[in-house]
């Protein structure tokens, strides 16, 4: 028999049913807060493009780090003052052998942090670069829009 990519999700009367639920804007940053790795989606120079990055929440803002002349850290700059580049963002925490977990999406505007004021103001999230190395482009993410749902099992006890 071969195995089962999932473990089998049962109680005492049969296997438990999938319940979807939304969740709020602040039950999503409630939960972003921990940060940890999260993946950023854009329209790259050779078309769609999704990149993992840790991150760390500060405010209510992502923030993550790349290098000044970076494959990303060129084709999120708009070339305009004051211009930002809309993203997606996605973060998840999935068990697959439950099959629950939790999923949230943040669309927004990136830009590239520039100042002193807001440069200094980001340090202090102490958010690493994901392969580490010099990594000195901090990369704000301001949302629009953040969405998430939980996937449970009812009756579960």
């Amino acid at each position: 028999m071969a195995e089962q990519p999932y473990a089998d999700v049962t109680d005492t009367q049969g296997p438990a049913e999938a319940v979807t639920e939304p969740l709020g804007e602040a039950e999503c940053l409630r939960l972003l807060a921990a940060g940890g790795v999260g993946r950023i989606g854009y329209s790259g120079r050779f078309g769609p493009t999704i990149l993992p990055v840790n991150f760390a929440l500060h405010g209510q803002t992502i923030v993550f780090r790349t290098g000044q002349h970076s494959p990303m850290g060129e084709d999120l700059r708009t070339g305009m003052a004051d211009a930002a580049y809309k993203v997606a963002f996605e973060v998840d925490e999935i068990r697959p052998a439950t099959r629950e977990g939790w999923s949230i999406l943040v669309q927004g505007a990136a830009h590239h942090v520039d100042s002193e004021a807001e440069l200094a103001e980001v340090r202090e999230t102490g958010v690493q670069p994901w392969p580490g190395g010099e990594k000195d482009l901090f990369i704000r993410i301001v949302p629009d829009r953040v969405t998430g749902r939980r996937i449970s099992r009812a009756g579960r006890s």
